[in-house]
């Protein structure tokens, strides 16, 4: 089975990835490499958060490996917080206090439309590739549930009528933005070990 190495040190994050991966492939952590690093993310895209967090890792241990950022994009705040979704409300990731911040900042606002974009970088055989996911949905006044984590409890994906924090893992993993780019990435990577197969076969 195909190892790759997942580059987050967030415990939901690789909880999510390894039970939509690993029927395919074999996820490695951070901690099962001994690694406690605070990796960079100092880009102003996901795409460059997730790059420089696969490419910290990829250097380090020279291992094929993976990263993803993913930001909530509220269209009545001009697309805040984006990138800086997770340190919205501080560099201490306070899930709780990035949500009230934007409950805080929508006050009233009618428009409540967002979306959850997720941009994964994969570094393997020496190159680097993207793949992404988007969900639409809106945001809720007040949160609502207890699974999930980061903003889930105060968005609704489209044509739902509860939040991602109501959801079970399971259900949230079919629909999910995180879940849509993984998507991508195991057809990429599927495809990819067709093709070593092929070639394999035809040297023979």
């Amino acid at each position: 089975m195909k190892k790759l190495v997942f580059a987050t040190n967030n415990m939901h994050k690789l909880g999510e990835i390894r039970s939509i991966l690993e029927p395919h492939f074999s996820i490695v952590s951070l901690s099962e490499l001994n690694c406690n690093d605070d990796i960079p993310e100092t880009a102003d895209t996901l795409e460059g958060n997730a790059f420089l967090k696969a490419k910290y890792i990829h250097d380090k241990f020279g291992l094929d490996c993976f990263a993803d950022d993913t930001g909530l994009e509220i269209d009545a705040l001009g697309g805040e917080p984006g990138v800086y979704s997770a340190r919205y409300a501080g560099e201490e990731h306070d899930a709780q206090k990035n949500m009230i911040k934007v409950l805080d900042k929508l006050g009233d606002n009618l428009d409540r439309s967002a979306r959850f974009r997720t941009v994964i970088a994969l570094i393997i055989n020496g190159e680097t590739h993207y793949f992404e996911g988007k969900i639409d949905g809106r945001i809720l006044h007040c949160p609502r549930g207890n699974a999930g984590f980061g903003y889930d409890p105060i968005f609704v994906p489209e044509n739902y009528l509860v939040s991602f924090a109501q959801l079970s893992p399971d259900e949230k993993n079919k629909i999910s933005h995180r879940a849509l780019a993984v998507k991508n990435l195991v057809g990429y990577l599927q495809n990819l070990q067709s093709k070593t197969v092929l070639t394999a076969h035809n040297l023979k």
